[in-house]
């Protein structure tokens, strides 16, 4: 009954945990909230320390983005050292940007050598230059060079990703040798899996899986049971490559080499999941011509990343436009025209957006390649054609009924058909065609097909018109 009674008042405990932060719903408790944001009015740390120091990060990221912006300014005040920054990790990049801002960066250096570096990376890359160099002037002089290497390779590649604690040993150290090492070594990572074997100049020569040191006797030679490393991710390779090494060779933990095959961090799969998540979310974004946009984007911010695309739909609706006014003429006489053009335009965009969809990610997962190209072209087009019959027989008859003329019915059927079939090509050859040039196709497809399937579609049906009705 009592705990019962915790639920349904919403306090919580700290022997209940970080779990009961959460709803029914999945967001944070409004309970929680109210009970967080009295205690920073109240600036009472005891209570906040109390409440926060057993939240999992990503729990208090959750926490951070559900409070206003001054009350996540001053929790992070007042926790002061007992803030875990790698909840920072777990927040929009405003977010973080609003909070790190509005810290001191001898706190920052403080905190980020507390952090594994692919994390402390992660909050690093969105500061100015200026900042960066100065937090990392405070740091030792290890970690200060590892940071830096990291920093210094593109965004969005696995030099960034990658962790750079790993363990790594000579290929003439034993079994036990090895073991007694990670024993005794205080600087290891938390968690890895694998141990790599490394020559004199850090060049990568092989490893060996945890599992196997396990079976292995302790005075076996490190060289005898090694195993090649043959998915070692160069670091300058696009984050997405990466995660698909590891999807495809089913990884836990790869090593990272620079370009002279010198071991430089490891990837390993919880950063690979945060870029799977963080790709999907950006082609998401960007078939919707919004961008890299976040919630905690402000308004004028958000305005202006959607402004570009909007331009672009604008002028291709002029396009659009521009076609009917062929057949001013032919709308003035049948009117029932202009009341069946949107069914057109709309079936034709709603089927080319499904092809578009199917193939974007085709291409991004590397399904779709110039070896079965034709063969899913072909089957493309072959669902659009049936669906286009299927469509036009129903909007045919219905079209008929509505205006009690048959030969009306027959000409919307007949645009039908043509636009169904028309954006199943554009919707697969457009895509194809953008990604040939090197050009994304999540971002630019769909105004390019929502463009095509409009025009055909406003052309077969007005043209169709007013050639068989015989309008001048």
């Amino acid at each position: 009954m009592e705990g019962q009674d915790r639920e349904t008042t919403g306090a919580r405990t700290v022997e209940e945990g970080g779990a009961d932060i959460y709803g029914e719903d999945g967001a944070v408790r409004s309970a929680f909230l109210a009970q967080i944001g009295a205690a920073i009015a109240d600036r009472d740390t005891l209570i906040l320390k109390r409440e926060v120091d057993d939240l999992h990060q990503s729990e208090l990221g959750d926490l951070l983005e559900a409070l206003h912006p001054e009350q996540r300014r001053a929790l992070v005040e007042l926790l002061g050292s007992d803030f875990d920054f790698s909840a920072l990790t777990e927040v929009d990049e405003a977010i973080r940007l609003d909070i790190v801002d509005n810290l001191p960066n001898e706190q920052i250096a403080q905190a980020v050598q507390e952090l594994d570096s692919d994390d402390a990376v992660y909050i690093l890359e969105d500061l100015d230059q200026e900042d960066q160099d100065e937090i990392l002037s405070q740091l030792p002089f290890t970690e200060r060079i590892r940071l830096r290497r990291a920093l210094d390779y593109p965004e969005e590649t696995a030099g960034r990703r990658m962790q750079t604690e790993f363990v790594a040993v000579p290929p003439f150290w034993t079994i036990g040798q090895t073991i007694d090492y990670m024993r005794e070594d205080k600087n290891l990572p938390d968690r890895f899996s694998q141990i790599f074997v490394i020559d004199p100049s850090f060049k990568l020569l092989g490893a060996i899986d945890l599992d196997q040191i396990l079976r292995t006797k302790r005075a076996v030679k490190v060289e005898e049971v090694m195993h090649e490393t043959r998915h070692a991710i160069p670091a300058t390779m696009d984050q997405e490559e990466a995660a698909r090494e590891f999807e495809q060779y089913d990884l836990l933990s790869a090593a990272v080499v620079d370009e002279n095959e010198r071991l430089v961090g490891v990837l390993t799969i919880d950063d690979v999941v945060d870029v799977i998540q963080q790709e999907a979310e950006e082609d998401l974004l960007r078939m919707g011509g919004v961008g890299d946009e976040e919630l905690s984007d402000t308004v004028l911010a958000t305005s202006r990343s959607r402004v570009p695309w909007l331009l672009v739909n604008l002028v291709t609706a002029f396009l659009a436009a521009s076609v009917i006014g062929l057949f001013d003429q032919t709308i003035e006489h049948i009117v029932a025209l202009a009341v069946l053009m949107p069914i057109v335009a709309g079936m034709g965009g709603n089927a080319g957006s499904q092809t578009m969809t199917v193939t974007v990610r085709a291409l991004a997962t590397r399904d779709l390649d110039i070896y079965n190209a034709a063969r899913i072209i072909r089957r493309e087009v072959g669902v659009g054609f049936i669906n286009g019959i299927v469509f036009a027989v129903l909007i045919g008859m219905v079209a008929g009924l509505w205006f009690h003329d048959p030969n009306l019915g027959g000409i919307i059927a007949a645009a039908m058909i043509i636009n169904m079939f028309a954006a199943a090509l554009a919707g697969i050859l457009i895509p194809l065609l953008l990604d040939r040039f090197k050009i994304d196709p999540a971002v630019a497809s769909a105004v390019f097909v929502t463009t095509v399937t409009d025009c055909v579609g406003f052309f077969a049906f007005l043209g169709l018109a007013t050639w068989w009705f015989g309008v001048p």
